[in-house]
């Protein structure tokens, strides 16, 4: 075990006895990294900050589910995840391409930051967050975090057809607003 997984275990075994000290630490320690999982799912920092409140406070209720089989930070993480579903499940009314039929991929605010590797990771997040809920929660859970087109269809109570098909059109728009950025550089340059 590395010293930081050390210190997360002794920081755990405080939120345990209930001690507000080791859960606010807990809480420093992980809410940067949470945060960031939440904005994958999340249409703003607003909303993702939402979700991250809610997965700690789902997560300290239910301490005592934690086994110690894996890691830690990947259970909290998971649960993070699932709190971004749940909301995605209350608010959604399934539509698919409506939601971004309005938007043109054009008006995007992306910083210029394109290079000759292509994007960078903070610009492509920031296409994914583009994305109608239902393709951005799909990309994320196959892409990102690893889920089968089963757990998700079970998880966002859609086929796992609908998954699958879901993914493909999710990646074809990601594809279009690449080029299209790709074409507005090149033009930029060419000015």
């Amino acid at each position: 075990m590395t010293t930081a997984d050390e210190r997360l275990h002794t920081i755990w075994n405080g939120c345990m006895t209930n001690d507000r000290k080791s859960q606010e630490q807990l809480y420093r320690l992980l809410a940067p990294r949470m945060l960031a999982v939440c904005m994958r799912y999340a249409t703003d920092k607003d909303e993702a900050q939402d979700i991250l409140q809610e997965g700690f406070i789902k997560m300290f209720r239910n301490m005592k589910n934690y086994r110690g089989e894996g890691s830690l930070e990947g259970w909290i993480r998971r649960i993070m995840v699932h709190c971004a579903i749940s909301r995605y499940r209350k608010l959604k009314p399934m539509v698919l391409v409506d939601d971004f039929a309005g938007e043109e991929a054009s008006a995007m605010p992306i910083s210029s930051s394109y290079n000759d590797n292509g994007l960078e990771a903070k610009d492509l997040m920031k296409l994914v967050q583009k994305l109608p809920k239902t393709y951005r929660s799909v990309f994320n859970m196959y892409a990102i975090e690893g889920y089968s087109h089963q757990e998700i269809g079970s998880s966002l109570g859609m086929s796992e057809l609908l998954s699958r098909t879901t993914l493909h059109r999710a990646r074809t728009l990601l594809k279009d607003m690449v080029a299209k950025l790709t074409m507005r550089e090149e033009h930029c340059l060419a000015g």
